[in-house]
């Protein structure tokens, strides 16, 4: 019998959890319990960034809080946003989360499909726009690093941080293994438990992956990865091999060559673009005189 903590949420219906499947098919033990819970930040934290969000035309949202929060402060600070604003999402559910605060117009909404890749592309094809990046604290400096690098005209801006949850009623003596979501849930656990006797981990994200294993944790399941594209794909696969008996070696992050690849052909995209720009205009003046 497994015990197994998810930092989340408990689902309205459990039986209709896809965790619901690992308990039955494992015989395992399934609690909730998020690590870490999100709040915006006030209207005088955000105007200490001196960021004027009517000096942007388009918006990049990663997260629903985010959204909640951009929309909280426009309206405490009496601030208009105007219907030409442009919205980028990392997925679909972010988009379509916009409907609470604004009528959905395709014209004005694009996203992603929840990967890295797939987001720069989004935003590299509105690369006139002067974009304002909502981002939650703490949060990987992988995306407003890569648009700097791409020199698009970015601000980013914190509208929401991450804190620890009240975790008094966890015992994990009695967990064998712990399911992380994110950067700040490994950070929440070590602040509260520390590093020493603490159960197995299964991470998602490449960012909870490489903070699990820069603490010093042991990892043993990860997603989303070819074999794993989900949490309980890889939580199935782990206890798979543990009724064989299979050994399991603890996992490491691996340096992802794809994506610095993919960040190069967007620069060069990019640049190409401005030469061809550059070419055009001087042609156009060269024809006027």
């Amino acid at each position: 019998m497994k015990s197994i903590l998810v930092s989340q949420p408990k689902p309205a219906v459990v039986e209709k959890s896809p965790f619901y499947e690992i308990a039955q098919k494992h015989r395992a033990n399934i609690g909730y319990k998020p690590l870490i819970r999100v709040e915006g930040v006030s209207l005088k934290e955000f105007r200490a960034q001196r960021i004027e969000i009517l000096d942007h035309t388009a918006v990049i949202f990663t997260s629903r809080s985010t959204v909640d929060s951009f929309f909280h402060i426009a309206e405490e600070a009496r601030i208009t946003i105007p219907e030409t604003m442009k919205y980028i999402c990392q997925t679909e559910a972010v988009a379509l989360y916009l409907q609470k605060y604004i009528v959905y117009r395709k014209r004005k909404i694009s996203f992603a499909d929840g990967s890295f890749t797939s987001l720069i592309e989004q935003i590299v094809k509105h690369k006139e726009e002067k974009f304002l990046l909502a981002l939650s604290e703490p949060h990987k400096p992988e995306l407003p690093e890569t648009l700097a690098t791409l020199k698009l005209a970015v601000d980013p801006v914190i509208l929401s941080r991450t804190v620890a949850a009240d975790m008094e009623d966890v015992d994990l003596s009695t967990i064998d293994l712990l399911a992380l979501y994110s950067p700040s849930d490994v950070k929440a656990l070590i602040e509260k438990f520390g590093t020493e006797n603490l159960p197995s981990i299964a991470v998602f994200g490449e960012g909870t992956l490489r903070s699990a294993c820069k603490a010093g944790l042991k990892v043993v399941a990860n997603a989303p990865t070819p074999a794993a594209p989900s949490m309980v794909k890889a939580i199935d696969i782990y206890l798979q091999k543990l009724a064989k008996g299979e050994e399991i070696l603890p996992i490491e992050p691996q340096v992802d060559n794809d994506k610095e690849a993919f960040i190069r052909s967007q620069q060069s995209k990019l640049a190409k673009k401005s030469r061809t720009r550059r070419t055009t205009t001087a042609a156009t003046a060269a024809t006027a005189k």
